[in-house]
């Protein structure tokens, strides 16, 4: 790869809220569920805002908001498996039914792509919803690796999935990248040693994007290979060394 011509080696992106809009198909199967057991419903805004943990955990933040309980008496009452065995159900057949790209994000990823720059996807949803969700939107083959919140023992923001990348294809940090919406990518990256980008639109639990300071705010994905991106990305990376 010619370094002179692209300013990074490797770009890990987030996906609920980076890659894909995905909270209204979230939010269906969430009540699906929660219809199916004779509970009340849960509001679109809710589920943006409970995005970034996995569906489990959000499975478990919806039941208990309904239900006016804990979230440990809602792990521990005896019909949890049979509530979580429904939402599985329920997820997987609203997958891709209405979630949809941001703007710019498959032109994009071609053309890091053309340009050999790796691209992986580190996200805390399941691996079963990550691949039927990037099946649905044509993305997969884009990506040289995908790691999922079931692929190692820990998820985001240890930063297993990062590390795992920058050794898979031998890059060093200064030349990675880590795309996001949320704190959780926020502290994956600071906790990876890797420059951190985020964008305004995803679902970062109702806080505003830049009280997680990054060292960018992107509008959308153009920026990521406008023409100025090796002096931006260059700049990130000697605020990174600064607070390391």
């Amino acid at each position: 790869m010619n370094q002179s011509t692209t300013a990074f080696d490797l770009v890990m992106f987030d996906l609920d809220g980076t890659l894909i809009e995905t909270s209204p198909e979230i939010a269906d199967a969430t009540n699906d569920t929660l219809a199916q057991f004779g509970l009340p419903l849960v509001t679109l805004q809710q589920v943006n805002d409970w995005i970034g943990h996995g569906t489990q955990t959000l499975l478990v933040q919806a039941l208990a908001t309904v239900q006016g309980i804990s979230k440990e008496a809602v792990r521990a009452a005896d019909n949890f498996a049979a509530i979580s065995a429904a939402f599985v159900q329920h997820y997987e057949r609203r997958c891709g039914t209405r979630s949809h790209l941001y703007p710019h994000v498959r032109e994009v990823l071609e053309t890091l792509k053309g340009q050999g720059v790796k691209l992986a996807v580190v996200t805390n949803k399941e691996g079963r919803y990550t691949q039927v969700v990037l099946d649905a939107h044509q993305l997969a083959p884009t990506f040289d690796r995908v790691i999922s919140g079931d692929s190692f023992a820990t998820k985001k923001p240890t930063p297993v999935g990062v590390e795992a990348c920058l050794a898979q294809f031998g890059v060093s940090k200064d030349r990675a990248l880590f795309v996001g919406d949320s704190s959780i990518d926020a502290a994956t990256a600071r906790n990876a040693g890797v420059p951190v980008w985020l964008l305004p639109y995803g679902y970062n639990m109702g806080e505003p994007i830049e009280s997680c300071q990054p060292d960018r705010v992107i509008a959308d994905f153009s920026a990521l290979v406008a023409a100025d991106v090796g002096a931006q990305f260059a700049a990130s990376v000697a605020r990174q060394a600064a607070v390391a």
